[in-house]
C-alpha cells in the first residue's frame, strides 16, 4: 500500500522524450482581413541610467547622527513618562484600597 507505484521501463518517459505531443499542421486565421504590410516593431526604450551609489559628506553624516540620537531621546523620554505615569496611578490605587480597607472594616471606631 505504501510502496510507490514506478511504471515499467518500457513506458516511462525518457527525459529525451516528451509527453506532450507538438502540434503540427494547425494554422491561424488572420487577425483581422484588411490587406496591409506589417509595420517595423516599436523601437525599445533604453534602459534609463544607473543610480550613482549614495555618498555621505561629513555634514550629512553629522545631521543623520543628530537627528537619529534625537529620535532616540524622544521616543525613550516618552516611554519612561508612560512607565512613571503607570506607577503612580498604580501607588494611587493601592494607597486607595487602603484607606477604603480600614474604613469598611472599622465603622465603630469613628
Amino acid at each position: 500500500m505504501f510502496t510507490p507505484k514506478i511504471p515499467p521501463p518500457d513506458t516511462a518517459p525518457t527525459p529525451a522524450t516528451s509527453l506532450v505531443q507538438p502540434l503540427t499542421g494547425l494554422v491561424h486565421p488572420p487577425a483581422c482581413t484588411c490587406h496591409h504590410t506589417p509595420t517595423a516593431p516599436a523601437p525599445v526604450p533604453a534602459a534609463p541610467p544607473a543610480r550613482p551609489a549614495v555618498r555621505f559628506t561629513p555634514g550629512s553624516l553629522l545631521v543623520a547622527t543628530a537627528g537619529g540620537t534625537a529620535v532616540v531621546l524622544v521616543v525613550g523620554t516618552v516611554l519612561v513618562s508612560m512607565l512613571l505615569a503607570t506607577a503612580i496611578t498604580a501607588a494611587s490605587v493601592a494607597v486607595c484600597a487602603v484607606v477604603l480597607r480600614s474604613l469598611l472594616n472599622r465603622p465603630n471606631n469613628r
